[in-house]
């Protein structure tokens, strides 16, 4: 007959389960830091692609010049890998902005960007009457024709597109209409972090134009209004300066920060003369664009070159 004995458990098992043990413990907690970390993971990835939304603006002044494309065609093939909003600074097609220069030498050029593209006239656009041919060209994305200043919002920016070509518009003065329509427009933004653009340059190192005082009652009434960034052309260079007032003093609370970026392909003017106060990079050797990413309350900026060349400049601002 069968007896039930009792069940011995041996010290040897006692140690083989408790080692199993271990290592089931040990796989848990493996586990549930990987899940963890994916977590982490997944909310950077998350992150990421918020503030990769942030709007972005690219741009140049002094671009396509029927004479010698090359440097046009430079630039646009780097705006092809940039997306976001093209903003064309003026001076667009040389020597004048005729029909057909816009359609020989800017089209085939920045024209392929034209659906994304708010501009700003130069002074070679009035040198047919009226900038006529860069009015029926860019349509309604140039604003009102006989005006050449509009303004338009990107995420949390106010964006605005002046006119510098001052005779042309009735003045820049604050009693001109484009000074009267540019108060009410930033009393109407006045929360917004504001960039504006139009092609000449209140304050440039350019040895070929330099400082261009028509603009200076543009620059205050910006400045008034709180404006963080100025983008302008007219010398066939790049150039950055450290905040500073519409009198030229360094104001790293109030200043507006202003970029020349004459770089789109004009190969012609491409030097400086006398350093101006304030101005913190310059090269005149480069063709490139400006590449801004606008964020909540601030932007990073960085200078594109042409491919081949190795000059760049990039850094990040706040809002005021």
């Amino acid at each position: 007959m069968l007896q039930n004995k009792p069940y011995i458990v041996s010290s040897a098992s006692k140690v083989a389960a408790a080692a199993l043990l271990a290592l089931l413990v040990v796989a848990v907690s493996v586990a549930w830091d990987h899940s963890k970390e994916h977590t982490k993971q997944n909310a950077s990835w998350a992150s990421d692609s918020v503030g990769s939304s942030d709007p972005v603006v690219v741009g140049a002044g002094d671009i396509a010049s029927c004479d010698d494309l090359a440097g046009a065609y430079a630039t646009a093939k780097l705006i092809e890998h940039i997306p976001g909003t093209v903003v064309a600074i003026g001076d667009l097609a040389y020597p004048d902005g005729s029909d057909q220069n816009f359609a020989n030498c800017y089209a085939p050029t920045w024209g392929r960007f034209k659906d994304r593209t708010r501009p700003a006239p130069g002074n070679h656009e009035y040198h047919v009457d009226g900038a006529s041919g860069y009015a029926r060209y860019f349509g309604a994305a140039a604003g009102d024709s006989t005006k050449g200043y509009y303004s338009y919002d990107l995420g949390s920016w106010h964006i605005v597109a002046l006119n510098s070509e001052c005779f042309e518009v009735g003045g820049c003065g604050p009693n001109s209409p484009q000074g009267r329509w540019l108060k009410q427009d930033l009393e109407q933004h006045p929360g917004a972090c504001t960039l504006a653009y139009f092609h000449k340059p209140l304050f440039s190192s350019g040895a070929k134009h330099g400082n261009d005082l028509s603009v200076l009652p543009l620059w205050r009434m910006l400045y008034a209004g709180g404006a963080d960034l100025i983008l302008g052309g007219h010398d066939h260079d790049y150039e950055r300066f450290a905040p500073q007032n519409p009198d030229g003093n360094l104001d790293n609370q109030h200043g507006i920060r202003e970029f020349v970026v004459g770089s789109g392909g004009k190969n012609s003017h491409r030097e400086f003369g006398p350093t101006k106060p304030n101005s913190e990079v310059r090269n005149a050797d480069t063709f490139g664009v400006l590449k801004l990413s606008l964020h909540r309350s601030g932007y990073d900026w960085e200078f594109v070159p042409e491919s081949g060349k190795t000059f760049t400049d990039r850094g990040s601002g706040i809002c005021h």
